[in-house]
């Protein structure tokens, strides 16, 4: 960096002292159009369920869903992401409840979409995590995930999604290979405007406790996810998988968790100059709630968590705040 001038004649603060000027020179800026908000579905009628983990964030039963959704588009908020709870007995090894068409997901998104159109879009996770009895995001043979066998029922689980009106498939899996197989498997059946959002960055991280608890699959899960997602002491790595997914189909690639990787976004916008998204993780929401909550923290923090991910390349930020914070300032 070329520093012209030096002080006295150059005076850093002099672009600080009023809030005009602040606003003149600020470099990055957040709304509502930055954010996507994730919501928890639960089986039943007129449910709200708090989840214990994670304040002010609850499950909802479909017919629940109206609220919290009109109010994310009177907000502008562009995106939601669907994530279901799926009762015990509908799991099994295999996670064939993910291929059902009247599973929580599915019925979710027909009822958006008769309600709101395309008011909002919606997002939707390809996994089999909230599916299986073991709680792996894959299907598990002699205590092994097995890779190709998994993309199959991924893809079949993309499609079901796609037809069911889904506007935006999400693999989280974390298998070698999905994002091309899935991408061929939605143009050969006219989903070609489906987009694919890839978790192409996934950390096996200890930052994701509250979401396994919101789904599920915690109690249920069997060793680790570190034989299929990434280590977290790699940056190399995950240019690599970006670098993948992307040369397959991806149209926006994910980070995952955010604000230990701003490094990671950083790295990944410079590089590739696609559209990057964070996710502000479980872990990450209810630390900072719970500190806001118990007075340690100014929710003033939420804003600030924000624009970090902005101002490390994101376009967008998956957070369970995306509700909560006020941007109309």
């Amino acid at each position: 960096m070329i520093i012209t001038g030096k002080y006295p004649n150059l005076r850093m603060r002099r672009s600080r002292k009023n809030s005009w000027s602040r606003r003149l020179v600020q470099e990055n800026s957040l709304s509502y159009n930055d954010l996507i908000l994730p919501i928890f579905l639960t089986d039943g009628s007129n449910q709200k369920i708090p989840i214990k983990s994670m304040p002010n964030i609850y499950r909802y039963s479909i017919d629940k869903l109206s609220k919290i959704i009109d109010k994310s588009i009177k907000k502008k908020i562009p995106m939601i992401a669907l994530f279901p709870q799926t009762k015990i007995k509908l799991k099994n090894p295999l996670g064939s409840e993910a291929l059902n068409e009247n599973n929580l997901v599915c019925k979710a998104i027909r009822y958006i979409k008769k309600r709101y159109k395309n008011e909002i879009g919606i997002m939707c996770d390809v996994a089999l995590d909230p599916y299986t009895s073991h709680g792996h995001d894959g299907l598990l043979k002699n205590s092994k995930i097995v890779n190709d066998e998994t993309i199959n029922v991924l893809v079949k689980q993309s499609l079901l999604q796609a037809s069911m009106g889904c506007d935006v498939i999400a693999p989280s899996d974390m298998m070698d290979g999905r994002i091309g197989k899935i991408r061929k498997e939605l143009d050969k059946n006219k989903f070609e405007d489906v987009q694919i959002i890839s978790y192409a960055v996934k950390y096996a991280s200890s930052f994701y406790g509250p979401f396994r608890d919101a789904v599920g699959s915690k109690g249920a899960l069997r060793g680790d996810k570190k034989t299929y997602q990434m280590d977290f002491k790699n940056t190399n790595e995950a240019l690599r998988e970006v670098s993948i997914d992307i040369k397959e189909g991806a149209d926006m690639v994910m980070v995952k968790p955010g604000l230990p990787y701003l490094d990671i976004i950083k790295n990944v916008k410079e590089h590739f100059k696609i559209p990057v998204l964070a996710y502000q993780v479980s872990g990450e929401y209810s630390l900072i709630a719970n500190g806001i909550k118990q007075g340690i923290i100014d929710d003033k923090v939420i804003y600030e968590t924000l624009m970090a991910f902005k101002r490390a390349g994101s376009n967008a930020i998956i957070s369970y705040f995306a509700d909560q914070i006020n941007l109309d300032f």
